[in-house]
C-alpha cells in the first residue's frame, strides 16, 4: 500500500474517531428530568460560568502563552455582559428567573453567538446541538409562562420578552387620593417651592424634560430625573437602585438637602397638620396619624395608578393588527435584532436589570472627548450603594414606555434626541453601527410606545 494511501486511511480513521468523541460529549440532557433540571445540565455542560460569573472558573490552560491573552479578554467581556449565577440559582430553587436573564439567555441560543467556537472546539462538550437548543428555549418559554403570564397578549405574542401594560395594577383609592394631593403638595420641601410633579410632571411624560433638575435655592441635582410614569412596574427605584420600592423612593427626595431640603419628616408631617381640612380626610384613613411611613405609603399609592397603557405597540401586542404602521413593525425586528429586547423587557420595557454603561465601547471616555464632561458622583451607578467594582457605571435600565416624552435621554442627561439616543446605544452597547434608515425605523417604533394616563 502506497504511504498516501495509508495517510489518507490514518486521517480518515481520526476523523471517525473526532466524530465519534464529539457525538459522544454532545448528548442530549437526561429526558427524565424537569425541563430546568435539563437547562441546568447544559448550561454546565456549555460552561457557562467559566466566564458569566463574577467569579468565573479559570481553565487549566489559562495561563498558557497566547491563550493567556484570548481567555482573559473572553473572561473579561463575559463578565460585564451576564452573571449567570442568578439564574442557575433561580432554576436550582424552583424560583423566578429574572425576565432580562431569560431574554439574554434565549436571544444567544437563537442567534447561536453562545457557546463562544474558540471554547467548544476546546471543550467538545460544551456544543449547543440543534437538541439543546430546542430545550434551552422550550425552557425559556416554560419559565416565563410559569412566573410571568402573558394574558393580555394575542396568541402569537404570548412568548415576547415584552408584556402589555395592564389596565390598572392593585391600590388602595383612598390611599391613592391622598397621595396624589401629596405627590403635588409644596409642603414636602423645606422652602415651600418644590413638590414631587416639580421634577415629575405628569403633563411632560412624567419628567421636566431638563438635563438636572432644579432643586431647592435653584440648586442641580446630579443625574437625569427618571418618569415616574410606570415606576410601579420597575424592580427598584432610582438610577443607582438605593430604593426597594415606591414608598422608599418616596422618601428621598424630601430629605436631600440638594431636592427638596426639609430637616425630617416630623417636619414635613407638622407643616402639613397645619391644614387641619387635609389632616382630618389624611386620618380617616390613616389613623396612626401623618408620618414619614403614611405619607410615603399614600403617595406611593398614587403613583400605582401613574400607568400608561394602551399605547399603539400594546394593542398591538393584544392583536389589533393595524395599531402600528408597517414602519413600527419594522422597527420592533429592528429592535430584537439589536438585542434591544433582552434588557428593555418586561411591562415597562425596563427596569428590571443593571446594566453597564458602554459594554462594548467606552461611553465616558468618548463623553470626555465630546462634551469635555468628567466624571461625577452620579456616574457610579450602583457601585455609591454596594461598593462592588464591578458594579460601577451600571445603571437600572430605564423604562421605554412614553420615551418620546421623556427626553433629554441617559442617567446623565446629556443625549437631546431620541434618535441620537438609538445610534449611541447601538454602538455602547451592543457593539453594531445601525443604519440612519433602520434607526428611523426604531425611533418609529418607539413612539408606538406612548400609553395613556390610566388615571385620566
Amino acid at each position: 500500500m502506497k504511504t498516501s494511501s495509508k495517510i489518507l486511511i490514518g486521517l480518515a480513521a481520526v476523523v471517525v474517531v473526532l466524530a465519534i468523541t464529539y457525538r459522544a460529549v454532545n448528548t442530549a440532557p437526561d429526558q427524565s428530568l424537569a425541563t430546568s433540571g435539563q437547562m441546568l445540565e447544559i448550561i454546565a455542560d456549555g460552561g457557562c460560568v467559566d466566564c458569566h460569573s463574577s467569579e468565573p472558573h479559570m481553565p487549566f490552560y489559562a495561563n498558557w502563552p497566547i491563550a493567556k491573552t484570548l481567555i482573559a479578554k473572553d473572561i473579561e467581556e463575559g463578565c460585564r455582559a451576564f452573571d449567570i449565577e442568578p439564574v442557575i440559582a433561580a432554576l436550582t430553587d424552583g424560583t423566578a428567573p429574572s425576565e432580562v436573564d431569560l431574554a439574554k439567555i434565549e436571544k444567544a441560543v437563537i442567534d447561536g453567538t453562545m457557546p463562544l467556537v474558540q471554547y467548544y472546539l476546546i471543550h467538545w462538550g460544551s456544543s449547543l446541538t440543534k437538541v439543546k437548543r430546542g430545550i434551552a428555549l422550550e425552557a425559556v418559554r416554560q419559565q416565563r409562562a410559569e412566573f410571568y403570564p402573558n394574558p393580555l397578549a394575542a396568541e402569537a405574542f404570548v412568548n415576547e420578552t415584552i408584556r402589555p401594560i395592564p389596565d390598572a395594577v392593585p391600590h388602595d383609592p383612598a390611599k391613592a387620593a391622598l397621595g396624589k394631593e401629596l405627590y403635588h403638595d409644596t409642603r414636602l420641601s423645606g422652602d415651600g417651592t418644590i413638590s414631587c410633579a416639580s421634577c415629575h410632571d405628569l403633563s411632560l411624560g412624567g419628567v421636566d424634560n431638563e438635563r438636572y433638575s432644579d432643586g431647592i435655592g435653584g440648586q442641580l441635582g446630579g443625574v437625569n430625573a427618571p418618569t415616574s410614569f410606570n415606576a410601579v412596574f420597575n424592580f427598584v427605584q432610582f438610577w443607582d437602585g438605593r430604593a426597594a420600592d415606591l414608598a422608599e423612593q418616596a422618601a428621598g427626595p424630601p430629605l436631600n438637602p440638594v431636592e427638596m431640603g426639609s430637616k425630617d419628616f416630623d417636619e414635613i408631617a407638622g407643616r402639613i397638620a397645619m391644614d387641619k381640612e387635609f389632616t382630618s380626610r389624611f386620618l380617616a384613613v390613616y389613623p396612626e396619624g401623618l408620618s414619614q411611613a403614611t405619607i410615603t405609603d399614600a403617595i406611593a399609592e398614587y403613583e400605582k395608578t401613574l400607568i400608561t397603557p394602551n399605547s399603539p405597540f400594546d394593542r398591538y401586542l393584544k392583536g389589533e393588527e393595524g395599531a402600528m404602521t408597517a414602519e413600527q413593525i419594522e422597527g420592533y425586528r429592528i429592535f430584537k435584532d439589536y438585542n434591544c429586547a433582552t434588557c428593555h423587557a418586561g411591562v415597562n420595557m425596563g427596569g428590571l436589570s443593571y446594566e453597564l454603561m458602554g459594554q462594548r465601547a467606552n461611553y465616558f471616555e468618548d463623553r470626555e472627548l465630546t462634551q469635555k464632561s468628567g466624571l461625577t458622583d452620579g456616574d457610579n451607578g450602583r457601585w455609591a450603594v454596594t461598593g462592588v467594582e464591578r458594579d460601577r457605571y451600571r445603571f437600572k435600565t430605564p423604562s421605554l414606555r412614553n420615551v418620546a416624552l421623556t427626553w433629554p435621554y441617559y442617567h446623565d442627561g446629556s443625549v437631546e434626541t431620541l434618535e441620537q439616543a438609538i445610534t449611541m446605544m447601538s454602538t455602547y452597547q451592543v457593539g453594531r453601527k445601525m443604519k440612519d434608515a433602520d434607526v428611523a425605523k426604531v425611533k418609529a417604533f418607539l413612539d408606538a410606545q406612548t400609553g395613556v394616563l390610566a388615571a385620566e
